[in-house]
């Protein structure tokens, strides 16, 4: 699907209201967790992206009964885990697949670092080429064995029963790599602590809590301890707020716009981009969900309205970074609309699904974009109106929806090849653009 090109057409303005889809990072959450929990847990408004379903194929390669029970509406899916515990994981029969998910790859490997078999995971092109000595360094000291090629996927794990609780600073700031160690925590004799330099997104924290887990934080410290025992939960998904960026940043882009984002995650470690849109001059309302603001998991959420300033020029500080890293591709994109944008310490997009600073700039300089490339950002000013042209996605998700938005000011149309890995996380995403077009 990663093949197809779309072309999208430019806009006058969008309006409308949209509910985005089930929280890709909570979504891996809650079903890894469900399935080592004891007993069945429903779980509604669950990812319809490639990246989760991922999960869900790993983990019934590893035994575990997952069924589709319905869908949730425009928010996602609705499935049942019947979690097999702690260590109740089965050998796998085949390597396991997590196609392009690196969250996948590395949560999972953290659970598996802990069962006393040999399991293989692997992935696409793109995840192959994606750094694991990040998980792999903190895991062999808790005991397990990982055999890697080359630090990078495929990985063949060889867990142990008697992994020991780890002290572990990791070398750059990653929620993946922290509740690896984290799940595998779960399972040692003894407290595990996590010392972040910053403070990435805690839904492995929050998800660890509504499953019954005792969680600790000291500042950057997060800390769980072994051995625990989850719960079955039923859970609800909130909308994704990085998926919502997109329609976020397409209102604040185009005069006239106007659009509502209904029943979106509003988790204060993933609303760093409604800090640096107003930043831009968007006009942007936020409105806590009635009641506590919150689910039943503790992930805050609630409604979004987005309307159309002018927009300024902004620099995103590298401390920022860790909040953002998902929509600054997309934030360059607005940026090309007017304003300017530059960006630094953002080394990590270069090992993401693709380059995301090289392809980026690539990209949105053929559509006729004023940027630099820097080693760790890049440079974008708003000196000129896009002409379009022909850009490739690179098979990455955010590249092709941030090129699609960044079409949307051009005065001409513009082909994205590889249009299709939008199905990665947001399989709806060109469907919706078109409704939004006013």
């Amino acid at each position: 699907m990663a093949t197809e090109a779309v072309r999208v057409q430019p806009a006058a303005r969008v309006r409308g209201r949209v509910r985005p889809p089930g929280d890709k990072s909570i979504s891996h959450r809650y079903a890894l967790l469900a399935a080592i929990a004891h007993g069945r847990s429903r779980i509604r408004g669950y990812s319809t992206g490639a990246d989760c379903a991922s999960t869900l194929r790993c983990l019934r390669g590893l035994g575990v009964d997952i069924r589709e029970t319905g869908p949730h509406g425009e928010g996602g899916l609705e499935i049942e885990v019947n979690g097999r515990g702690l260590r109740g994981l089965q050998p796998p029969l085949s390597e396991l697949d997590a196609g392009n998910s690196g969250s996948t790859i590395r949560m999972l490997s953290g659970i598996l670092a802990a069962h006393p078999f040999r399991a293989s995971i692997t992935g696409d092109d793109s995840l192959r080429r994606r750094p694991m000595r990040r998980i792999i360094v903190p895991l062999e000291r808790m005991g397990a064995r990982i055999l890697s090629s080359d630090g990078r996927p495929p990985l063949t794990i060889d867990g142990s029963l008697t992994l020991a609780p780890l002290d572990f600073r990791p070398d750059v700031p990653s929620a993946q790599v922290k509740s690896a160690v984290l799940l595998a925590g779960l399972h040692a004799d003894g407290t595990t602590r996590v010392h972040e330099a910053l403070a990435t997104r805690d839904h492995t924290e929050r998800a660890l809590r509504a499953f019954g887990i005792e969680v600790a934080r000291a500042g950057t410290t997060v800390s769980v301890r072994g051995v625990a025992s989850l719960r079955a939960r039923d859970l609800v998904v909130p909308g994704d707020i990085s998926s919502a960026a997109f329609w976020m940043i397409a209102a604040a882009a185009l005069p006239g716009s106007e659009v509502e984002i209904a029943q979106v995650g509003l988790n204060p470690t993933r609303t760093g981009v409604v800090s640096v849109l107003r930043r831009m001059g968007a006009r942007i309302d936020v409105s806590p969900a009635p009641g506590a603001g919150a689910d039943e998991a503790g992930e805050p959420l609630g409604t979004i309205v987005v309307r159309y300033e002018r927009l300024l020029e902004t620099r995103i500080a590298p401390e920022e970074v860790p909040g953002v890293i998902d929509e600054l591709p997309v934030l360059a994109a607005l940026a090309t609309h007017g304003g300017g944008l530059s960006v630094s310490g953002a080394g990590e997009l270069r090992v993401k699904e693709s380059d995301r600073i090289a392809a980026l700039a690539d990209g949105l300089r053929r559509m006729g974009a004023d940027i630099d490339e820097q080693p760790d950002g890049f440079a974008v000013r708003a000196s000129r109106q896009l002409r379009g042209g022909e850009v490739d996605a690179l098979s990455d998700h955010r590249l092709a929806m941030a090129f699609a938005v960044a079409a949307l000011g051009a005065a001409g149309p513009t082909t994205i090849h590889d249009a299709g890995a939008a199905a990665v996380s947001y399989p709806e995403f060109f469907a919706v653009l078109e409704s939004l077009r006013a």
